[in-house]
């Protein structure tokens, strides 16, 4: 029995920085064989891109950025602007049964490694294309990052605590977001594959993946014309909803999430906090209508509070609460101890570095971060030399003409 889900499947991993790395490390991290395939003329953005080890940009191998996403993946080195190196890259086209790629449409064309090349040469290939806007239409050619799509898919117009105020979500959120898709939209078109011995493109958008989490406001406007706007933590089905600042610990501020369903929750929640109800917030009607005061009235009631200790007893007291925690409070949770969730893997040049674990527990084929980030180039010469036959004297050739690295 195999040992990992994905195990046998090869991948040949073109894209770079967030969306097409995070989906081939999910394959690779359930057992496929990822060869990462980059450039030291035009490094991943996220090489150079804190947080580095130590805190300092010792070297382009140095950032753990890009170390957390490309676990367990092996690193071939080429400058893919030069026909040789081309030609390398095509000698693995037999091997890989998935190609990735996340690049505007016109430079896999222009390398001569799109999809209709490449599917010419190996029929049953699965390829995915990921970009910002998708392989067609007016947009497709246009480039940039996630949280430049973030604002055009409309996350920007919906976050912060009002229409003056916009407060775009974290980081380059729709990079977080199209992966999840991504990799299943490569599992399907592998299992279409093994049922028929037929290969296929997957056309990946960040625009497209990104509006399905805006379906309730999307559906709404459809349906009502209404058009959401920045409203904070405002909700329609929860009041209070909100998070709210307790007692200090440690010199830190420590806030609590709570999101109140109904009266019954509203007056479990008075009880642990030992409150006497008002009678402008009886009802929920009433609380949706004066949610300033609404979230006043809590902020006061909590502002002495442990957030642990808050959060144990409405918990038990069946009210939706959990203390609004900060990175350093993730890498100490307890539940996440006990998940095993943090990983420790020695890194050729950083050492032992931190890793987040696995999203899932699968019984049979359990994945597991098998290596820690190759670093640039890490295994050119092993890939050139037992792959593809070259001596060391043609690959020693190949460095000196800076057609591999």
């Amino acid at each position: 029995m195999r040992r990992y889900a994905l195990e046998g499947v090869h991948v040949l991993d073109f894209a770079w920085v967030g969306v097409g790395p995070i989906t081939t490390k999910y394959l690779a991290d359930n057992g496929a064989d990822v060869i990462r395939i980059e450039s030291a003329a035009r490094v991943d953005v996220l090489r150079v891109s804190p947080p580095w080890r130590d805190g300092q940009p010792s070297s382009i191998n140095s950032s753990q950025f890009f170390a957390s996403y490309n676990t367990s993946k092996r690193s071939l080195a080429l400058d893919l602007s030069k026909p040789r190196a081309r030609e390398i890259a095509l000698r693995l086209l037999p091997w890989a049964e998935v190609v990735v790629e996340s690049f505007t449409p016109k430079v896999m064309r222009n390398w001569q490694l799109d999809y209709e090349r490449l599917s010419a040469l190996k029929p049953d290939l699965v390829m995915l294309s990921t970009c910002l806007q998708g392989q067609t239409g007016p947009r497709a050619s246009f480039a940039g990052f996630g949280q430049l799509l973030s604002a055009l898919s409309g996350f920007y117009h919906i976050s912060g605590y009002s229409p003056d105020e916009i407060s775009p979500p974290y980081g380059a959120y729709t990079d977080y977001v199209a992966p999840r898709f991504a990799a299943c939209a490569v599992l399907a078109a592998l299992d279409y594959k093994r049922r028929t011995g037929i290969g296929q493109h997957i056309d990946l958008a960040q625009y497209e993946a990104g509006l399905q989490f805006l379906a309730p406001a999307l559906i709404d406007y459809f349906t009502s014309g209404r058009v959401l706007d920045a409203r904070g933590n405002r909700s329609d089905r929860y009041a209070p909803n909100g998070a709210y600042r307790c007692r200090d610990e440690d010199g830190i501020e420590r806030w609590i999430a709570i999101a109140v369903a109904d009266d019954r929750e509203w007056a479990a929640m008075l009880g642990v906090l030992g409150a006497s109800q008002d009678p402008r917030f009886v009802t929920m009607d009433q609380r949706f209508a004066q949610s300033d005061e609404l979230d006043s009235f809590i902020g006061a009631l909590v502002r002495e509070r442990s957030a642990e200790d808050l959060t144990t007893e409405l918990q038990a007291a069946g009210v939706a609460a959990y203390p609004v925690q900060s990175c350093l409070d993730l890498h100490r949770d307890e539940n996440l101890r006990a998940f095993d969730f943090w990983h420790w893997l020695d890194h050729k040049e950083m050492g032992p570095s931190p890793y987040e674990g696995l999203q899932h527990r699968m019984s049979r084929t359990p994945g597991e971060l098998r290596s820690a980030a190759p670093t640039l180039g890490q295994h050119s010469d092993e890939i050139l030399g037992e792959m593809l036959g070259f001596s060391s004297d043609e690959i020693a050739e190949l460095k000196r003409e800076r057609i591999v690295y």
